[in-house]
């Protein structure tokens, strides 16, 4: 539904010539902080987006839902018993997916309740779950609140009935708006919605529309996402008609950023706008190139200096679980000179952007991408402010020709 850890996609996690098994990689290795955060990912989806590149499970049989719960609990109950986990604090929660919202209440406060049990949870930690609108109530979020659910993310994508129905999603424009409605009334006083554009037949004043609707709603954080054929997606594979045109789709994006900065919303990362004090704790992790851990089929952590993926398919996942292993399927350790290519791809994805002296050492000896780097600052793309590099609104816009250069 929303963000994915964004490390596995830049550098594709393989298994090493190791005599360690991935099973066990994570207890030869330690964090380098005392902080982490953990990502929990929930498979089941009633039904796939067609958009949808993500690792999903149909729930069509209720054993399957009982199987992934024992799996989770046990993987926890491994994690939890690694030599330095008594050592590290959870800053943050996020339940990914699929569709975590398919969680009953009392499976959502079990996990919780094994969480904090196995770990020390900051009190103040930030706990997201993903919820689709058809797929919650008021007395259910309550619960969640109730279990520590402090964190809402909210995926309405669109505001369109038609396109809501030709992306393949199962709620309408009204189911949206009865969700986030619910959501206020079971207390939940941190949402985010999630939206897209560029979808087949999405025009700029449509979408612009859209924005300004769901921001009347008053939410705290508002993702937006450019829609990509992924490959694994349907889309992907077959291909879709009724694409906007490349101009339409930079039009709304433009849209969107002026829409937002006139509610007082920060674009505090590509994808990412937040009312002052909103930005997403758990996500900012990611961006800052800090450690998490990972749990459920195809989760994707980082401890340490190794980062890893569990398996995907859920039938091996839980058979790994029940073997008294780690469900990790692949690992690597990223060499220094990756790592440092990583946190400058990060941070300029964010308005805090990265140390000047950084972009600087990573551009020495490499002259095409000095020039590259210089361009940009020429072209108003690249903006240095306080000893900080940032990539500027527009920069944003046309970030990843820069950051194939850094990798």
């Amino acid at each position: 539904m929303g963000l994915r850890p964004p490390l596995a996609a830049l550098v594709e996690t393989r298994a090493l010539h190791s005599l360690t098994p991935p099973g066990a990689i994570l207890a030869t290795t330690s964090p380098a902080s005392g902080t982490l955060g953990f990502y929990i990912h929930v498979p089941f989806c009633t039904k796939r987006c067609y958009y949808c590149s993500f690792n999903t499970s149909p729930l069509d049989d209720p054993a399957s839902m009982r199987r992934y719960l024992t799996a989770l609990r046990r993987e926890i109950e491994t994690l939890g018993a690694l030599p330095w986990a008594g050592h590290v604090e959870l800053a943050s929660l996020f339940f990914g997916g699929g569709t975590p919202s398919l969680l009953e209440a009392d499976a959502m406060a079990g996990i919780l309740d094994l969480v904090r049990r196995r770990f020390a949870l900051d009190r103040g930690a930030e706990i997201t779950v993903e919820c689709n609108p058809e797929s919650v109530t008021r007395d259910k979020l309550a619960a969640y609140r109730a279990a520590g659910v402090n964190r809402v993310s909210l995926g309405v994508q669109s505001l369109d009935d038609r396109i809501l129905t030709h992306i393949g999603r199962l709620h309408d424009r009204r189911g949206a708006r009865v969700a986030f409605e619910a959501a206020r009334a079971a207390g939940c006083d941190n949402v985010s919605v999630d939206l897209m554009y560029g979808l087949p037949g999405l025009d700029v004043e449509a979408w612009t529309r859209a924005v300004d609707d769901v921001l009347d709603w008053g939410p705290e954080h508002l993702s937006a996402y450019g829609l990509t054929l992924d490959p694994g997606s349907l889309w992907g594979a077959a291909g879709v008609s009724g694409l906007p045109p490349e101009d339409d789709v930079v039009a709304q994006y433009w849209a969107l950023a002026r829409v937002a900065q006139a509610r007082g919303f920060e674009h505090y990362e590509i994808s990412n706008y937040a009312r002052p004090g909103f930005r997403s704790r758990h996500n900012l992790t990611y961006w800052r190139a800090a450690e998490y851990l990972a749990a459920g089929p195809g989760g994707c952590g980082f401890v340490g200096d190794v980062r890893y993926a569990n398996l995907k398919p859920l039938a091996r996942y839980c058979a790994a679980t029940e073997s008294g292993t780690l469900p990790i399927d692949t690992f690597e350790r990223p060499t220094p000179a990756q790592r440092a290519a990583e946190r400058l791809i990060l941070g300029l994805r964010t308005s805090d952007g990265v140390p000047a002296d950084a972009l600087a050492a990573r551009a020495a000896g490499a002259p095409a991408l000095a020039r590259r780097i210089a361009d940009w600052r020429a072209a108003g793309w690249l903006a240095d402010e306080g000893g900080q590099a940032r990539l500027t609104e527009a920069g944003f816009l046309v970030s990843d020709a820069l950051f194939v250069d850094l990798l």
